[in-house]
């Protein structure tokens, strides 16, 4: 037997589904000297834990009995964070526990609060819920809490994060204070340990995270796109990895509703998940992603939550995450049970160094490419299809008529040929992008042989004129606005003209091939970047492309008063945006200085 300490009728269910070895998770819980003991126990989504929790249970529900005997109270009740969690969970439970004639119920949202009453009256041995919905019926007296033997609060962060703790402590307070409390969490953060240190009784702790590789099976890359190209981009990263089931992760509802669009009206088979949606809706397009009459779903965060698509391959943040265990959250849907996965963030072009930070927080490498091509598409098409099970498993010796018919009519180019027109017919449209550099504009000057910065004289170019709010009076410095203009606008130091340094702004030229390009990144930057905008050329003064300001001496600006956006300079006891130093500045919508140290808001 392959799980040699499990009680023998959940061991023959297993064996019938063709499991041969416990994963760690089900390993450690089914260490001897666990029966009757509370476990804490950290797992990853998609270990095995809802199999865990089942055979964890096992002893305190059945001890030596074959089969559960007929119960007026539920013996056992598992809490999950989401609706499509719970439902999950019962079917898991069904199957495990199917010889051992034990009735399971659910209760959740957006289902008939009557027809799960009557449920509950006819007697079910174990119980899966979303908190909100057992409350409920614990409150009408439906739900009769005093005859458990043991509690299990699957996903605990989840619930704990979607502010369920009330209702976990008024479930948990109703229960038999003798009863087992099993509590399963991604992590062990201090509100998790509170909740073990106030509901369970010397927990046995079981950690199968710290010690594992993050996300070993899981490729992550990241795709750079301009702006106001995501959706776009985003349809041919489909169709290069051409996943049978792919999730595309938003941070926004409305953003689920525009990529949905965009991928229906160029023929993918996608659906959409939301919170607004009733529970209907949303298991009807579970299922059309189970069976695989969709190959997509297109969801945030929270409307995902709980829902797993088996050979789920490929992940796409068409958002990029706002936090690192987001990240991690998301891409640990593929690359289960040993399967290979692939992450793919979109990363616009002037959100690169946000990128870049997430992917260190989450301890992740990798790798950077463009939008794949039009090209690069056909060519994956191609081999594709030469390697379509279809073509090579055919058999030459058919007897099929109309095989034989076509043969005999028809020469061999012309059945290739209407077998690759139809072959393309079916696949979804390609977008024609013109693929952003992925390598990040430098952070430094162009240095010479030597490492010195090679004097350039001022540039008279054709191009636009633009502005941003930051001068003189910040210490405005072109060997690091030139790094800031490239990464804001995703432009090389070739692609700027003239700048000239005033007071209180910075004026400087882009040139006209490059300009288009330069709104679209500069249109799509982080609030918290130096605001630049279009400008008429300036009059005569300032300061010349990279030379000195005859008029400033040695330094700009005031003595002290140093600062930058975003890696200025550090020298000097002032402040700036997102600079070193001293007191910190800002700028106001009305411009204009208003003295030493002193705050004023940015420039909208």
């Amino acid at each position: 037997m392959p799980f040699p300490d499990t009680h023998p009728a959940l061991g023959r269910a297993l064996a019938a589904r063709g499991y041969e070895q416990p994963t760690p998770v089900q390993e450690a819980v089914l260490q001897p000297g666990l029966e009757d003991r509370d476990l804490l126990v950290s797992a990853q989504t998609g270990s095995g834990k809802t199999v865990a929790f089942g055979l964890a249970i096992a002893p305190t529900l059945l001890g030596e009995a074959d089969r559960l005997p007929p119960s007026p109270q539920p013996m056992a009740l598992v809490i999950a964070p989401t609706r499509e969690l719970a439902l999950q969970v019962q079917s898991e439970l069904e199957w495990l526990y199917a010889e051992t004639g034990a009735r399971i119920a659910s209760c959740i949202g957006g289902t008939d609060a009557r027809r799960e009453a009557r449920d509950l009256n006819r007697g079910a041995h174990i119980v899966v819920g979303t908190p909100g919905r057992l409350c409920d019926h614990q409150s009408r007296g439906s739900l009769d809490l005093s005859g458990l033997r043991c509690v299990v609060l699957d996903e605990a962060d989840e619930m704990l994060d979607m502010g369920f703790r009330d209702e976990l402590e008024q479930l948990l307070d109703a229960s038999p204070a003798e009863r087992r409390t099993l509590l399963f969490s991604a992590t062990i953060a201090r509100e998790i340990a509170s909740l073990a240190k106030r509901f369970q009784k010397d927990a046995k702790r079981i950690d199968t995270v710290s010690g594992a590789k993050q996300h070993s099976d899981i490729t992550y890359r990241c795709v750079v796109t301009a702006p106001q190209e995501i959706e776009r981009s985003l349809v041919n990263v489909l169709r290069f990895y051409e996943s049978p089931t792919a999730m595309v992760f938003c941070n926004t509802r409305m953003m689920v509703g525009q990529v949905q669009a965009a991928l229906l009206e160029r023929g993918f088979a996608s659906v959409a998940i939301s919170g607004e949606m009733g529970q209907n809706e949303r298991s009807r397009a579970i299922e059309s992603l189970r069976s695989g009459q969709a190959r997509v779903c297109v969801a945030t965060d929270v409307a995902a939550r709980g829902i797993d698509v088996p050979a789920l391959n490929l992940v796409i943040h068409a958002s990029i995450p706002t936090a690192s265990e987001t990240l991690l959250h998301r891409s640990g849907r593929t690359g289960r049970a040993g399967r290979k996965g692939t992450s793919v963030l979109m990363v616009p072009m002037n959100q690169r160094r946000r990128a870049e930070r997430l992917l260190a927080m989450a301890r992740v490498n990798a790798e950077w490419e463009a939008v794949p091509t039009a090209a690069a598409i056909a060519a994956q098409d191609t081999q594709r299809l030469l390697e379509d099970p279809i073509l090579a498993n055919a058999s030459e010796e058919t007897t099929d008529e109309l095989v034989l018919k076509l043969a005999e009519t028809y020469d061999a180019k012309k059945l290739a040929a209407a077998l690759v027109e139809m072959y393309r017919a079916r696949l979804p449209q390609v977008e024609q992008i013109r693929p952003m550099s992925v390598d990040a504009p430098s952070s430094r000057g162009e240095r010479g042989e030597r490492g010195e910065r090679a004097p350039r004289e001022e540039r008279v170019v054709s191009g636009q004129w633009f502005k941003m709010g930051v001068g003189r009076t910040e210490r405005a410095d072109p060997k690091w606005l030139i790094p800031l203009i490239c990464r804001l606008g995703n432009v090389q130091k070739r692609d700027i003209g003239s700048i000239r340094i005033e007071q209180d702004q910075t004026y400087f030229q882009i040139t006209d091939e490059s300009v288009e390009r330069f709104k679209s990144c500069v249109a799509g930057a982080e609030p918290d970047e130096v605001t630049i905008e279009p400008s008429a050329e300036p009059a005569g003064g300032g300061y010349g492309a990279r030379g000195r300001n005859p008029g400033e001496g040695k330094r700009f600006g005031r003595p002290g008063g140093g600062g930058g956006f975003k890696g200025g300079p550090r020298s000097g006891g002032g402040g700036g945006y997102k600079g070193r130093g001293g007191s910190g500045f800002s700028r106001s919508k009305a411009g204009g200085p208003t003295g030493e140290g002193t705050s004023r808001k940015r420039r909208s």
